[in-house]
This record gives structure tokens, sequence and C-alpha cells, in this order.
């Protein structure tokens, strides 16, 4: 069954680069607090890179503003990838870069989306959401192919 708002989010480890290494963080730890969590099908890929990965960047000052403590960008990739493509774009500390490597996350919360017709495998479909220490607040789920309830101007208007 697919997470919907009210909801608990469930316990998964995922993983993230640090200075330190790549790192465990289990979704108890990520979800302490306002949590904005945006999953995308893929790093470097067009759409994620040209748009959903800048908005939230561009929108960091608005959305702690709006008492966000953390924002998150999770990707069915490595943490290596999601570690260079944090840099690539220029994410710097207002965003934390997760990898969900093996797609646990997207299939625990039921979103997720098959991407082999693209030679990408199992992926996480195109959401954000907003979570008040670990309960869904906010879902928005976007339709296939499309970018539009997910991005931070949506988030936004949503707090």
């Amino acid at each position: 069954m697919a997470l919907s708002v009210g909801d608990k989010i469930p316990t998964v480890t995922l993983r993230h680069k640090t200075a330190d290494g790549i790192q465990p963080i289990t979704t108890d730890e990520l979800f302490k607090g306002k949590v904005v969590l945006f999953a995308l099908p893929g790093a470097f890929t067009p759409t994620c890179s040209a748009k959903h990965v800048p908005g939230f960047v561009q929108h960091y000052d608005a959305l702690k503003a709006k008492g966000v403590d953390t924002i998150v960008c999770l990707s069915v990739n490595d943490a290596f990838v999601m570690g260079a493509w944090g840099k690539d774009q220029n994410v710097g500390d207002k965003v934390l870069m997760v990898a969900d490597g093996n797609a646990e996350f997207a299939k625990a919360i039921g979103y997720t989306m098959d991407g082999s017709g693209y030679g990408m495998g199992t992926r996480i479909q195109r959401l954000a959401l907003v979570a008040q220490d670990g309960v869904v607040q906010v879902l928005h789920v976007e339709q296939p192919g499309q970018f539009d309830v997910s991005s931070a101007e949506a988030v936004l208007a949503a707090l």
C-alpha cells in the first residue's frame, strides 16, 4: 500500500557521502523535525538536473523561513553518484543528497517506477513530501513524465 498523508515514514537505511566517506542514515534519523524530501528518478537526468534540484537550492531560504529543518533529495542511485551530483549542482549544505541504492525506500513507501525501458531498472517516482517527526503532512506525487506538483514552488505553496 502506498504511503499517504498521516502515515509514518517506514524505517529504512539509506546512504549519503560525507567528508568521512559513505555513511548510513536511517529514515528515523533523517525525519527528525520538519523535513522536505523530494525524490526523483535519477541523478544527472535532464529534468532532475535542470529544474528539480535547482529549485530547492534556489528556494532554500524560503523553505527554512517556513520552519523546514532539512531538505533531502533522494534517488535510486549510489551514494558516490549522489555526492558527485550534489557537487555538480552546488547544493552545499542546503540539500542533503541521499542514495536509495537498492530502491528499498521506494518499495517501502509504494512509489516505484519501472525505468527498465530506459536502462534504469527500478526507480522511485518523482514526488515531494513534507514530514513532521516522521509523519507525512504533505505528499505530492507526479504523474508519469510530469514535473509540477513536486517542485520547490509547489512545496512552498503547501507549507
